[in-house]
């Protein structure tokens, strides 16, 4: 597996060989993994709206999309599954793609929740007001 340091956050990239050589000289199909930890820093945590922004992010990606914390694991394009994390601020979450555009995808939801925070105030930024 291939780890990456971007803009302090650490996530691994893996590819891996699935499938066979059909003929000579055919590449095989090839299975991209990438996952990444972040932390929620806004205030609120991710209520309805910041989980909607983080399923209109996912959905536009082919690959498949999982989160989870420590006790679920949910998909990450459906608004209901990202729900039940009841993830409030501090909460540590693993998001995990599967798929040709999973480096993208994980790039795009670090950046959504670790740089962006969902568009919303962080603790830190309440206090300044």
């Amino acid at each position: 597996m291939k780890t990456h340091l971007y803009n302090n956050s650490t996530y691994a990239c893996n590819i891996s060989p699935v499938g066979l050589k059909v003929q000579p000289g055919e590449d095989t199909l090839e299975k991209v993994v990438c996952e990444t930890k972040v932390n929620i820093k806004n205030e609120d945590g991710l209520h309805m709206r910041p989980a909607m922004q983080f399923v209109d992010v996912a959905n536009r990606f082919e690959c498949d999309i999982t989160v989870s914390n420590n006790e679920n694991s949910v998909d990450g394009k459906s608004i209901m599954q990202m729900s039940m994390l009841a993830a409030t601020y501090g909460t540590k979450l693993k998001i995990r793609a599967e798929g040709a555009d999973a480096q993208q995808a994980v790039d795009a939801l670090r950046k959504l929740v670790e740089e962006e925070h969902f568009d919303e105030p962080t603790p830190n930024e309440q206090k300044k007001c």
